[in-house]
């Protein structure tokens, strides 16, 4: 099998103008145009995804909705086709984040009916599963994992699962500077391919998991090395150029390069 090219995606969350985000954009477009062997994407605002297209045509660096909605059209104030997104020149989107199924009441269900919507859409879905701080401490993190990716793969047929991205994010370590140590989201992470390969068979082996919360230039590295980590979904450190570059490079490090 050839080796999981990583995906790093930053996911801005509710920051920057869009004025800010062309300027962040050109710079990541300025140090990072020469890199390859490792998949790149930003994720703005809705209102500064169309000029952040633009100022990325031609380059390596992909956009990303932070959310879309399982309907093309119809009276849902306020939400997102996925359909939407493509037609904005979107490549990704963020799905079942988990400020989206605290703070919004995303539920299981949604994330599976948004991850269809995404695909069908021509969209590569971004799809976030992770345990929360309790959970982790009372034994539960395999089994809250295990329902979340049931939920996510409902409709998912075996000839495109490979077309999903899967991140893995504990919620503990989301902003609290806290991160899982690199043998701890390693395990998670064998465990979610062990339960894609019982579903899926030897696709589960091309399907890439990405980690998340509190990666930083410091750590990066380390956890992109581990066997089941194929790359990043960054926070807060997705929003200063030197750090985000960082990542990407120690990624591209990460894969013997």
């Amino acid at each position: 099998m050839e080796a999981r090219i990583p995906i790093i995606v930053g996911n801005w969350k509710l920051n920057k103008t869009i004025a800010e985000a062309l300027a962040l954009v050109t710079e990541l477009k300025n140090q990072l145009a020469s890199l390859r062997r490792v998949d790149i994407g930003v994720a703005p605002v809705f209102t500064a995804i169309h000029p952040v297209v633009k100022r990325l045509d031609g380059t390596n660096i992909g956009v990303a909705g932070q959310d879309c909605y399982w309907q093309d059209r119809g009276a849902y104030t306020g939400e997102v086709a996925a359909s939407m997104l493509a037609d904005a020149g979107c490549r990704y989107a963020i799905i079942g984040h988990s400020e989206r199924r605290q703070l919004f009441g995303e539920t299981d269900e949604n994330v599976g009916k948004k991850t269809r919507a995404a695909l069908d859409a021509g969209l590569t879905p971004i799809v976030c599963i992770g345990e929360t701080e309790a959970e982790r401490d009372s034994g539960e993190t395999f089994n809250r994992i295990d329902a979340q990716l049931a939920g996510a793969l409902d409709s998912i047929e075996p000839h495109e699962v490979d077309r999903v991205v899967l991140a893995y994010e504990p919620v503990w370590a989301i902003g609290t500077g806290r991160t899982a140590s690199p043998a701890q989201a390693q395990e998670v992470h064998e465990h979610i391919r062990g339960q894609l390969r019982q579903r899926f068979d030897h696709v589960a082996d091309s399907v890439r998991i990405q980690y998340g919360g509190s990666v930083k230039p410091a750590n990066a590295e380390n956890l992109m090395r581990q066997p089941d980590i194929d790359g990043g979904l960054i926070g807060g450190a997705s929003l200063a150029a030197a750090d985000f570059v960082a990542i990407v490079k120690a990624a591209h490090l990460a894969m013997g390069s």
